[in-house]
């Protein structure tokens, strides 16, 4: 199983390197499986729109709701999350790489993209994902010890795929 993960303490911060390692492995003529999480700024809000990009080439879904300035809950939309997951399910056939953006509560409690990470790594498909601070104790139980630490950088996660890739077509020669 070729699981990496990655976190970052700065907002944003783990959205903007899975994209930039997912520009660079399209670069490289990866085929990609996933999705990449962009964040926009809102004038009339403190929070931002949340929208994740099915890889390689979209389409694209806003995954956050606007729930009003005095809310306090959980702003993502579930209904948009699972036609990204639906999305993605028809991405898999032909995938070489996986990155998802998030492990978070809905992947926590068994849901989002849980399953098709799962399927993903089934197929021998590495799997690179964002982790948040608030769900890792249940990706670290979903990985069962499978999982690798990576720092969040474009250039380390890339060098992780490359070895990974590497190791996997090494192991079927």
């Amino acid at each position: 199983m070729r699981l990496a993960y990655t976190i970052s303490e700065k907002p944003g911060h783990t959205d903007r390197t899975l994209a930039a390692l997912a520009e660079a492995l399209t670069d490289q003529g990866v085929v990609l499986a996933g999705v990449v999480q962009t964040n926009s700024e809102r004038c009339d809000h403190h929070l931002c729109d949340m929208d994740v990009r099915v890889l390689p080439a979209g389409p694209v879904y806003r995954i956050s709701q606007s729930l009003g300035k005095a809310a306090r809950g959980c702003r993502l939309d579930p209904g948009a999350l699972e036609q990204a997951v639906g999305a993605v399910a028809g991405t898999l056939d032909g995938a070489e790489v996986m990155i998802v953006n998030k492990f978070g509560k809905h992947e926590a409690d068994g849901r989002g993209f849980r399953p098709l990470i799962a399927e993903a790594l089934a197929r021998d498909i590495p799997v690179v994902l964002g982790v948040s601070k608030l769900s890792l104790a249940a990706f670290l139980d979903f990985a069962g010890g499978a999982a690798e630490f990576v720092e969040p950088s474009p250039v380390a996660l890339l060098t992780w795929v490359k070895t990974s890739r590497t190791d996997a077509e090494s192991a079927c020669a």
